[in-house]
Formats: C-alpha cells, structure tokens, sequence
C-alpha cells in the first residue's frame, strides 16, 4: 500500500508540477499597493479582497481601472455607506491609487486603462459631441454640470475630472453610471467624447454667439427682433414682387 501510495503521489508530481507552486510574485508596484490595502482597505473588503458581508463588495474581477477612479476622486475610502459616494479630495496620491490598483489587477484581473495622461488631443471633439450628446447629456447635462437623479443619486458634473477618470468611469461604470465596454463605445470612440468634454471647459460658448451670457431673455429678445425684421423685410419684398 505505501508503495503505491508513493508511485501514484511521483506520477502526479510529474504531470502536474505546477500543483505545489504558490501564487505568482506580485510585482513591486502591487507590493506597495498591498500594504496600502492592508492598512486601509481590508476592514471592508476583506483580506483577499473578496468582500466583507455588510461593509463593502468584492474587488475581484474589478481591475485597477475601478480602483484608480474611486481612490484619485477621493470617493474611496468610503466613511460610510451613503445612495451615492461623493467626490472628495483624495487620502492617497496618483502614485498611490494607481499602486492600489496594480494589487487589485493582479490579483482578479479586470478593465485597465490605456497608457498615458492625454487622451482629448487623440479624439475628434466634432464626433465626440454627437456621441456625448447621445450617451451621456441626459444624466451629465448638455453642458457637463450633472444632474439629480432618483433616490438621493446624482450625476456628478464632469468639471474637475481628468482625462483617465473620463475614460475610467466610462470603462467601469461607478454606482448608477451604465458600463461603456470597448463593444459599446471603442477606445476611439472615449478618445473623442474625452476631447468635447474638455473643450467644453475651455469654449465658454460652444453654441456660437453667446450674447453676454445673460440668458434666456437675451436670447429671445435676439430671436426676436432679427426674426421679425427678417419677415417683415420678407413680406415687403413678396408685396413688391406682386
């Protein structure tokens, strides 16, 4: 019996060597970002980041797209559970969120943003608003302020957001956002609506002749005067022709 049980237990080390090998070594920048889980983390979403029942979901599948929007927007750590985790300055620097989120990534995989800081010079801002207008202005608003939503939820303006965190939001789909995969919207496709996003922040004006700003009065008044000067002159010259 020992003899066999010694053959059987060699056959299996030979076609299964791997079987007694841990888990890959994490690399230096998951490292760090597990001991920053480990100090502020793990209280709510458990030590292999698997959830805790009541405080906070698992991470696993999540990737470190997730991870870098709710930690550089300062939404996580969270004091509480609320309807909705508002933006906050952030406890942790870019470094650090992005450390966190290479944990996350090796250790369940996910959705990873592209590499880089400047997404908007590589989108088409044209393009990007007609995409923008029909994905995201009836809960952001056609100008990037937000918008109530139900049950004490929001969307939040798009203001003080970077262009990894457009994309990320868009990639993973924080609290009541839908997820925009690459099936849904490609990666050119959340290049372009990045670039009308931020060109909205610097064109005061992207409708065209703004007229101080005042307005609805201004504008119609505007309306108004040019379009009734335009039909009177219209019936005059129709008067004349007859």
């Amino acid at each position: 019996m020992f003899a066999a049980l010694v053959f059987a237990g060699g056959i299996y080390a030979i076609v299964a060597p791997g079987g007694a090998q841990g888990a890959a070594p994490l690399t230096p920048a998951a490292e760090a970002g597990k001991a920053l889980y480990d100090v502020s983390c793990i209280t709510c979403h458990g030590a292999n980041a698997q959830g805790v029942a009541g405080r906070g979901p698992s991470l696993i599948g999540v990737g470190s797209a997730a991870v870098e929007f709710q930690v550089e927007t300062g939404r996580m750590p969270a004091a509480r559970q609320e309807a909705q985790a508002e933006r906050k300055d952030p406890q942790y620097t870019v470094d650090q969120a992005r450390q966190l989120g290479a944990y996350i990534q090796e250790l369940g995989g996910g959705p990873q943003l592209p590499e880089g800081e400047d997404f908007a010079s590589k989108g088409d801002i044209a393009r990007g608003g007609e995409l923008y207008r029909i994905n995201c202005s009836s809960c952001h608003a056609f100008s990037g302020g937000g918008g109530a939503l139900s049950s004490g939820k929001f969307a939040p303006s798009l203001e003080p957001a970077t262009d990894r965190q457009i994309y990320a939001a868009m990639l993973t789909g924080p609290q009541n956002m839908p997820v925009f995969g690459d099936n849904e919207l490609s990666p050119q496709d959340k290049f372009d609506i990045i670039a009308y996003v931020q060109n909205l922040k610097s064109d005061s004006d992207p409708g065209g002749w703004g007229l101080g700003r005042f307005g609805p009065v201004t504008e119609g008044l505007a309306i108004f005067l040019v379009g009734v000067v335009a039909l009177v002159f219209a019936a005059l010259w129709i008067a004349g022709k007859s």
